[in-house]
């Protein structure tokens, strides 16, 4: 596998979190109603909706947040061939960071832990566009 489709694999990844995160959104709404801890009208509005399915929502969200920069940035790297393999370790970084970073929003949700989390992939993040930066300005 070259770098260049190397690179469209941690999207891909990223994508199946997306995924796995709106099933289990939809496990844990149904079980709230079920156990009579919701009604189906709380989640048309997301009001009073609970912990539990607030936490995945709530993670789902993040999912389109930083990681729209994620995606642009690995297209740019794949559409001016400045993706090698220390930008696909760095992608699958980011991608592991966000799915760590969900698995600690939908469980205990603790800030202490996600906090790190979301800043390792901040970092990553930052580190591959100052790369997709330098390879423009000296290519």
């Amino acid at each position: 596998m070259s770098p260049t489709e190397a690179t469209i694999w941690p999207m891909i990844a990223h994508v199946a979190l997306i995924f796995c995160l709106y099933a289990l959104l939809a496990l844990r709404r149904a079980a709230a109603v079920r156990a009579g801890r919701a009604v189906p009208g709380q989640f048309r509005d997301n009001r009073d909706e609970p912990a539990e399915s607030l936490w995945v929502r709530n993670s789902l969200a993040n999912q389109f947040e930083l990681p729209v920069l994620f995606y642009a940035v690995s297209i740019l790297l794949y559409l001016v061939d400045a993706d090698n393999p220390v930008t696909v370790a760095g992608q699958w970084l980011f991608v592991l960071s966000r799915c760590a970073h969900a698995y600690v929003h939908v469980t205990d949700n603790r800030l202490r832990l996600r906090q790190p989390l979301f800043l390792a992939g901040f970092i990553v993040l930052g580190l591959l566009w100052v790369w997709l930066g330098v390879w423009l300005a000296f290519t």
